[in-house]
């Protein structure tokens, strides 16, 4: 029987909220499901968009949801642009508070890269789910 642990809260002690998307044409969603799946496991709300999400629809469904954070996965060689894409579409939507992470097979040099502009974290292969839960939760949690 699972213990009965409460669910991590944002600052403004609402539930945590994170979208999970795959921009762009990548097909391969294995990992940004085994993602969304901890987070929702530790208790975290997720909205997981599916396939071929364009940035404007992903920054559209953070809004609509109020949520904390968004989870791109990235595997097609696109990532320097998807992410600017989002980090753009927020800020033309004043939602530059949505924090935004990512995953997926980045070259070290394009992870600095993505960091300057406003990234806040890339996971690469290996990284444990655990890790990432942990991320978010000190990221946006309400002092866990």
């Amino acid at each position: 029987m699972a213990s009965a642990q409460a669910a991590p809260r944002a600052a403004d002690g609402s539930p945590i909220r994170v979208i999970v998307a795959k921009p762009g044409l990548d097909g391969h969603d294995r990992g940004a499901k085994v993602v969304a799946r901890a987070l929702r496991d530790a208790g975290i709300e997720v909205i997981y968009t599916g396939l071929h999400q364009t940035p404007e629809n992903i920054v559209r469904t953070a809004i609509q949801e109020d949520a904390d954070v968004i989870g791109l996965s990235v595997l097609s060689g696109a990532h320097l642009t998807l992410f600017a894409d989002v980090l753009a579409q927020l800020a033309s939507h004043n939602a530059s508070d949505i924090v935004v992470f990512g995953g997926g097979i980045i070259p070290e040099d394009d992870i600095v890269e993505l960091e300057q502009m406003g990234v806040a974290k890339i996971f690469t292969p290996g990284a444990t789910t655990a890790s990432i839960v942990d991320w978010v939760v000190g990221r946006v949690g309400a002092g866990v």
